[in-house]
This record gives structure tokens, C-alpha cells and sequence, in this order.
């Protein structure tokens, strides 16, 4: 294959080495040809994270020079385009890697985001799909959610709720997927379920393992006054304004007053 190949490749939830750039550096002296592409990629890596994009392209293409076919450099030179702005070329090579690796459920999660972010939600959503195919990814709950949000921007409320639903069974204790169930839940009159989803969302506030949100506290307050549960709203409502006084959230809770 071509080293003319754009390079981009670092995975934006690929865990770094602890080593330094130092002991990175001189293993790669003696090092494998094997063994210094993936020395090159986490030093980039470990670059990136420090926010020295520079150090981190010279890496990366070091280790293009060594071996053009290993996905892991091209994930990686996207993530440092996406951080520059250079949209045209991280999206060129979050392609590349996601072509020479199709099973990397890392690669098509951060193809993903970015496609999210750009607002380009149907390829998203595709992307975002194929990230929770693997049942052996550590963050695939994460990558349920991820799909919720995506279903839910073009308007696909029941495979959002089923996305949603499986991050919980995935694992049990996620605040955004029993945040984004409590409100469809709620917009669809169920008021029992969404009442259920927020009890267990409140039993993570009151152990202090998460804190409210804006969204959580709107939401509290629609469940508290639909319950008849006046003080509860109350309090709510001082939280949000007190926290979130310019939030989305606190103009809808003003609004409902009038």
C-alpha cells in the first residue's frame, strides 16, 4: 500500500500506556518493525493527550513510514485533525481506518462522534450502530447511549428507547440513558415508567455518585408536580434556577409558569 495515504488514526477512547515518551523512544531503537509502528502510535497517542498536536502528527507519520496499513495510525491522525478543524482530513482518515479495520467497534464509535458532531446524524447513527455490535467492547454500553441521542436527532424514538434500554442492561446504573428514558417516557404519558427511571437516577444522586443536571432538575420538577408533590417541585425549581439559571431547561420551567 502507498505511504502517500493521508494519515489519522487515534482512537478517542483507546486507553494510552503509562510509559513516557522517553523509555517510548529508545525502545524503539532495538524494537520490531511490529513493535516500533505501535511505539510510534502510542507516543502519538501520548502526545495528543498532552495537546501537542505537532509532536504527535511527527509521530504518527513515523510510524506510517515503518508500516501504512496499521488502522490504529490513521484513528489516531483523525482525532488530531478533528482537534485542529481539519474536518475534510479527519474524516478521510477515520475512513481509512474503519476500511482497514471494519470489525473495531473503537473506530466506528469515534467515525461516529465526529459524523454526530458534524450533524450529520443518519451516517452517524450507522456508525454508532456497528460500534455496539461487539459484544466484547469495554464501552459498548456507552456506545448504546450514544446511538439513543443519534435515533433521537432524526427522530427514531422507539430505537432510541431500545438503544437506551440496552446500555441499562449493559449496565444498570447509567445516568444519561435514565435521564433520556425518564423523558420519553414522560412525553409519551407513561408516567409510572418515567417515574421508575428517575427513582433510580435519584438513588445515584443520593449516594453522590452523580449530580443534577439541568436536565434532571426540569425533569424532577414535570414528575413532582404530576405527582401533586408541590415541595418537591419547589426545591427542584430553586436548584434550577439557582444552578442552571441560563439553561434551555429554566426558560421552559419559566415558561410553564406563566
Amino acid at each position: 500500500m502507498s505511504g502517500m495515504r493521508k494519515a489519522v488514526g487515534l482512537a478517542l477512547l483507546l486507553v494510552l500506556s503509562g510509559c513516557s515518551s522517553n523509555s517510548t523512544q529508545q525502545g524503539m531503537q532495538s524494537a520490531s518493525p511490529e513493535k516500533s509502528v505501535e511505539a510510534y502510535t502510542q507516543l502519538g497517542l501520548q502526545y495528543l493527550r498532552a495537546g501537542d498536536t505537532l509532536s504527535a502528527k511527527d509521530a504518527l507519520q513515523r510510524a506510517l513510514e515503518i508500516d501504512d496499513d496499521y488502522a490504529d495510525i490513521y484513528n489516531g491522525l483523525a482525532l488530531i485533525f478533528q482537534v485542529e478543524q481539519e474536518y475534510d482530513l479527519a474524516e478521510q482518515n477515520f475512513r481509512e481506518a474503519v476500511s482497514l479495520d471494519s470489525d473495531s467497534a473503537v473506530f466506528h464509535n469515534n467515525f461516529g462522534a465526529f459524523l454526530y458532531a458534524r450533524g450529520r446524524y443518519e451516517e452517524a447513527c450507522k456508525e454508532l450502530a456497528r460500534a455496539t455490535e461487539d459484544p466484547f467492547y469495554p464501552r459498548r454500553a456507552q456506545s448504546f447511549e450514544n446511538l439513543g441521542r443519534c435515533y433521537q436527532m432524526i427522530g427514531r424514538e422507539d430505537a432510541a428507547q431500545h438503544a437506551f434500554e440496552r446500555a441499562l442492561r449493559l449496565s444498570p446504573s447509567r445516568p444519561v440513558a435514565l435521564l433520556e428514558l425518564t423523558d420519553l417516557h414522560l412525553r409519551a404519558g407513561r408516567l409510572a415508567e418515567a417515574q421508575g427511571y428517575y427513582d433510580r437516577f435519584s438513588v445515584l444522586i443520593d449516594r453522590r455518585q452523580i449530580e443534577h443536571s439541568a436536565q434532571s432538575l426540569w425533569l424532577g420538577i414535570q414528575l413532582a408536580r404530576l405527582n401533586g408533590n408541590g415541595s418537591r417541585a419547589a426545591t427542584y425549581s430553586l436548584l434550577l434556577k439557582s444552578l442552571f439559571p441560563q439553561s434551555t431547561e429554566y426558560a421552559l420551567y419559566k415558561e410553564s409558569m406563566q
